[in-house]
């Protein structure tokens, strides 16, 4: 409970609230603090200027008195005396050394400390001055008791502000955690379930752009692309087995004709070898495929650097698929706008283009057109692979370049996330423009120099 994530978010929440309270106390009570002393002063400042002025206006006469003065004010009245000085009686007489007399009469007011047995005091003094003559200094102190009393109240009205708010914080931090928490329970739940394998689970809609809302997406997202993984990989072990047993079948039966020997003239058994070679063809391209995409997943693909005539290999990828266009009658161009010599490994380049004539051709109606053209600009080779087929449309267009996907079923669906994954490798990309039933256009965009 205490480590749970329902806990430590709103404990850390008071925490912080604690902490900026008490440290927020702390100022303000200082502050408060030195209002009040500034206030003392200039209270004092006044009274003692008051004060000074009844005495040197009034002198000797009896209509002074310095007790009602003390009773109006609050405050106590000490004197310090010069030489025989006793107009300020009968207040307490301080020594002569309790503050710089110069300093009064230069300055005219002096503030200090003044120390009374057990009480400390805040005062301020100013010079008595009769018929331009100093006669002593009137002193007007405060009990700073008197002071720390004021801060009573404010300690009191805080203390209780204090309170009121972590009550509040308190109930806010625990909606507030609740709120956070529960979608994250939930995704904790539908981990659970994706970890056993079950992937159609329930992902909680947080609104917002929130954090937590992205992960709630992003989570979701990974479901559906597990989901997604686990259906391709069965497609593909079902393909797999049928794309295999295909040219096994063939095979075996050939072979077993041959070893019988049902075949009895040499035109017959020459046929019978081709279709066993072909066959083993198809199974090597099929397994070499599987082994070409561990490779790139593991990151164990080795990239050869030679110098490659891109118009020869080019014209080779054109003429593989050459027989197959007049089959079916398919206006199948070439375009050579320039001739580069680049370092890259001519062989998996070869293997690009390969594969996408090979898309091309599939999807490309009895009688349609491919075309295939060679071009460098900006430093850069690329090489167009177009078709008048049905086209791609957005939400495929990710889709198609993804292991095991195949958009009619068929097919091990290789072709061209092994021709993405090799023009990473060898440096470039595949870019691709397509519209529904507009036909597609791949295009291989190879660094010119390496």
């Amino acid at each position: 409970m205490l480590r749970s994530l329902r806990f430590r978010l709103p404990a850390l929440f008071l925490l912080g609230i604690l902490l900026s309270g008490l440290v927020a106390t702390a100022i303000a009570f200082r502050l408060f603090q030195n209002y009040t002393h500034d206030r003392a002063l200039q209270e004092l400042r006044r009274e003692s200027a008051g004060a000074v002025h009844l005495y040197e206006k009034e002198a000797g006469r009896a209509s002074v008195s310095p007790l009602d003065i003390e009773r109006a004010t609050g405050d106590r009245l000490f004197y310090i005396p010069v030489g025989n000085f006793t107009l300020l009686q009968p207040l307490d007489a301080l020594p002569a050394n309790t503050i710089d007399m110069k300093k009064l009469e230069r300055t005219k007011k002096v503030e200090f400390t003044l120390h009374r047995g057990t009480t400390t005091y805040l005062a301020v003094a100013r010079p008595v001055q009769l018929n331009g003559h100093l006669f002593g200094a009137l002193v007007v102190a405060k009990p700073q008791e008197e002071l720390q009393s004021r801060l009573t109240p404010l300690v009191k009205r805080l203390a209780v502000a204090f309170g009121i708010g972590l009550l509040v914080a308190s109930l806010l931090a625990l909606y507030l955690s609740r709120r956070i928490t529960r979608p994250l329970r939930t995704l904790s739940r539908a981990a659970d379930e994706v970890s056993r394998g079950r992937y159609e689970v329930e992902v909680p809609e947080v609104p917002g752009k929130t954090e937590i809302a992205q992960l709630a997406e992003r989570f979701r997202g990974m479901a559906e692309r597990l989901a997604e993984a686990e259906e391709l990989e069965r497609n593909f072990l079902m393909t797999v087995s049928h794309e295999l047993r295909t040219p096994l079948t063939a095979i075996q039966g050939h072979v077993a004709a041959l070893r019988e020997g049902v075949f009895d003239d040499e035109e017959t058994r020459a046929f019978s070898l081709e279709v066993i070679d072909q066959e083993a063809a198809r199974l090597g391209r099929l397994v070499g495929d599987v082994l070409d995409l561990a490779k790139l997943d593991a990151h164990r693909f080795t990239v050869l650097h030679e110098e490659v005539n891109m118009e020869q290999l080019v014209e080779r990828a054109y003429a593989a698929f050459g027989e197959e266009a007049r089959r079916r009658s398919i206006d199948y161009r070439q375009e050579i706008l320039a001739r580069p010599v680049i370092v890259t490994d001519g062989d998996r380049v070869l293997q690009i283009i390969s594969n996408l004539l090979s898309n091309a051709f599939r999807w490309t109606p009895e009688g349609g057109r491919v075309e295939l053209s060679l071009a460098a600009e900006n430093g850069a080779v690329e090489v167009d692979i177009s078709d008048n087929g049905p086209g791609i449309t957005a939400e495929e267009r990710e889709r198609i370049f993804r292991p095991f996907w195949s958009r009619d079923g068929s097919g091990t669906g290789l072709g061209l996330a092994i021709a993405r994954e090799l023009a990473v490798a060898l440096g470039g990309r595949i870019e691709l423009d397509s519209k529904p039933g507009r036909g597609s256009r791949f295009r291989l965009v190879l660094p010119a120099a390496r």
